[in-house]
């Protein structure tokens, strides 16, 4: 059970119980899905704003409904732009896009359904987004793998997501390099993380 809400938690689903079987079936096609590589990804972290006091406000069942609503939309988006969400995160996701599926647009693709995320969501969400090389393939134990990217650049992401201001997207400057033309954005100027020697 949820100890900020009460409702019973259910076991994280496999990524096959909700991606969509055209999507499924494309990615069992590629190799490397299952044996991993070093590839660019756009990595998207998002979670739900001040989601304590939203499900105190709203109660179990009326909270439980809201949060499943929202999930539901965010993995039509990112399925929408042929992104994977490989993993639910509480009260949020990580979504990738550029892998298993490769497309040579794919922060333009992770940002269209970021926004579209934050549009259509009835409740405030924050969402961050970074670009850069990851390690990605299918991790955990032999009984319990999920495609995934790790390293540096996904760690990132979570924390640029973090900084997010809520109702918001922000990114990292190797995304924005990647769509700025496509897009309008402002200038949040440098942020410096903790273990990384670069702003």
């Amino acid at each position: 059970f949820c100890p900020e809400c009460g409702h019973a938690i259910e076991a994280t689903p496999s990524p096959a119980t909700y991606t969509p079987g055209h999507l499924r079936d494309l990615i069992l096609t590629i190799r490397s899905a299952i044996e991993g590589e070093r590839k660019q990804v756009s990595v998207v972290f998002c979670d739900i704003v001040r989601s304590p006091e939203l499900a105190a406000q709203a109660g179990p069942g009326e909270y439980h409904r809201v949060v499943d609503s929202f999930f539901a939309l965010a993995l039509a988006e990112v399925h929408r732009y042929e992104g994977t969400v490989n993993q639910f995160l509480g009260d949020g996701f990580m979504a990738l896009f550029g892998a298993p599926i490769a497309h040579e647009d794919h922060a333009r693709r992770a940002a269209l359904a970021a926004l579209a995320v934050k549009e259509r969501s009835e409740i405030d969400v924050r969402i961050g987004i970074n670009t850069g090389y990851a390690s990605v393939g299918d991790y955990g134990s032999p009984g319990r793998k999920t495609y995934s990217a790790i390293g540096v650049q996904t760690n990132l992401a979570a924390r640029i997501e973090s900084m997010c201001t809520p109702g918001r997207v922000l990114i990292s400057d190797t995304t924005w390099a990647l769509v700025r033309d496509q897009f309008h954005g402002e200038d949040k100027g440098e942020f410096t993380f903790k273990g990384l020697h670069y702003p």
